[in-house]
């Protein structure tokens, strides 16, 4: 009985921690975009985001119960073996949580956990203890539907917003607007995200209580202590807030401005919430990832990196079966020492191997830190609100703008040109006017100048001594 309550108290500490890692690994999830554009400060923007993930924690448990009754066939499984299962599959999360975290990449916690578990349920008991009915409709349909879904919203919402606001076009990005939306849309992702991700904590330490004995398999809802210790551990991992993947999230996948941002963040809480109260345990970070990138495309002239967004996905796929084989990897260990009569020897060797794994992943990190002061430093910088090309097609209003300003154009230049023929009119009156002068002048001096001439001969011909007559001689 002392091993059985050890093993617990084991699996609820290993929970609890995971439900940190998923903390900081999904902070990126609500609060990347409002940093990228500035509409939050980093430091604000993870504090926001504990708050309002401590507080989603509280509204709904039907994530929970879908893990505590439903993908793990817990009443078929012995409960002397399946704490220690649990815990294997909590390590396979975790390590898979960490790796993830140091490459940067949006990978899913969620899927993280349910690889786990499953990877050490098929070690332990057999393919028998998976309900794969409840793992396709309840896991992967969503993690297909989701982000595809999630995207498409994203999309339609930024060509809506870019379309009521196009007279920001090609000017310095003017949609402030979109800023202040970003704070409530961003929040309530994050209490989206409570109401989804911690549970799934509550859920597996529900599970263990249940296979322990000490909850009734009949009432899979999570006792109270257990709702506020997962509630303050995934607040508390936020707050720690996980810079890598904002980075990646914020400026890694496409240039995020205030409108994508809002309509990213809009399409990320609206299908979190549908799928909380459907009670689908989806990954809140491949929804949010969807919804960026479907931002991106959303934009005219954005570009949308698609090596990253491949390698994201490469991490999608690889999530459960990764994690899973981990998981597997660490039951192996507890069944052998089960099997060898050494009790608690392989839960000990395994929680070893996961600790020096957490601290080597955590010391590697520290070479090239990244924190909230250089997680986004082109923070704001938000250059044109549309990128636009060369020679963009006009749109119906443009159109009209264009034709008006055509009108307008070519009146004055008309005015212009009316103006330009009276003037030059003007000016070849008075240059004939100024020619008929210098005429009449010239005419007149050739007058004057005959005249002179005229009394100047007449003055000489009169000043001539006329001639004596000559006499006759005697």
């Amino acid at each position: 009985m002392e091993t059985a309550a050890l093993i617990v108290a084991l699996v609820i500490a290993l929970a609890l921690f995971f439900d940190f890692t998923n903390g900081f690994h999904d902070t990126a999830n609500a609060m990347a975009t409002p940093i990228a554009t500035g509409a939050l400060k980093p430091k604000a923007a993870v504090a926001l985001a504990a708050i309002l993930n401590l507080v989603g924690a509280f509204l709904s448990t039907e994530v929970a119960k879908t893990i505590s009754g439903g993908m793990i066939r817990e009443d078929q499984i012995s409960g002397d073996v399946f704490p220690s299962l649990i815990f294997a599959g909590l390590i396979g999360a975790i390590t898979w949580n960490m790796l993830t975290w140091l490459l940067g990449l949006p990978s899913s916690s969620s899927h993280a956990l349910f690889g786990g578990l499953i990877g050490a349920t098929i070690v332990g008991f057999g393919m028998q203890g998976i309900d794969f009915g409840v793992v396709v409709s309840k896991v992967v349909l969503p993690a297909l539907l989701a982000p595809l879904t999630a995207g498409i919203i994203a999309y339609a919402v930024t060509k809506i917003a870019y379309a009521v606001t196009r007279r920001y076009d090609g000017k310095p990005d003017g949609r402030d607007g979109f800023r202040w939306g970003q704070i409530f849309t961003s929040s309530l992702v994050a209490l989206a995200h409570g109401t989804n991700d911690a549970q799934k904590t509550m859920g597996v330490i529900t599970l263990a209580l249940i296979a322990a004995g000490w909850q009734s398999a009949e009432h899979h809802e999570p006792q109270l202590w257990v709702v506020f210790s997962a509630a303050a551990a995934i607040a508390l991992g936020t707050y720690v807030g996980g810079w890598r993947i904002i980075r990646t999230l914020g400026k890694g996948l496409t240039d995020v401005k205030p409108a994508q941002g809002f309509a990213a963040e809009t399409s990320t809480a609206a299908t979190i919430l549908a799928s909380s109260h459907l009670g689908f345990a989806l990954s809140t970070t491949q929804v949010a990832s969807g919804s960026v990138i479907g931002s991106g495309l959303g934009r005219r002239g954005s570009e949308v990196r698609w090596r990253t967004v491949g390698r994201i996905m490469v991490g999608w796929l690889l999530t459960l079966p990764a994690a899973g084989a981990v998981g597997a990897l660490a039951a192996l260990l507890v069944v052998w020492s089960e099997s060898a009569g050494m009790g608690m020897l392989g839960v000990g060797i395994d929680a070893v191997i996961a600790l020096v794994i957490i601290l080597g992943l955590f010391l590697r990190s520290r070479r090239d830190e990244v924190h909230a002061g250089n997680a986004m430093s082109e923070v704001a910088e938000s250059g044109m609100a549309v990128k636009l090309e060369e020679n963009p097609p006009p749109t119906r209003r443009q159109r009209r703008v264009l034709a008006e300003r055509a009108r307008q154009e070519a009146a004055v230049r008309a005015a212009e040109a009316a103006a330009e023929r009276a003037a030059e009119k003007a000016a070849a009156k008075a240059v004939a006017a100024a020619l008929a002068k210098e005429r009449l002048a010239a005419s007149q001096a050739k007058v004057e100048r005959a005249d002179r001439a005229a009394t100047s001969k007449k003055a000489k011909q009169d000043a001539k001594p006329k001639p004596k007559s000559k006499g006759k001689t005697k």
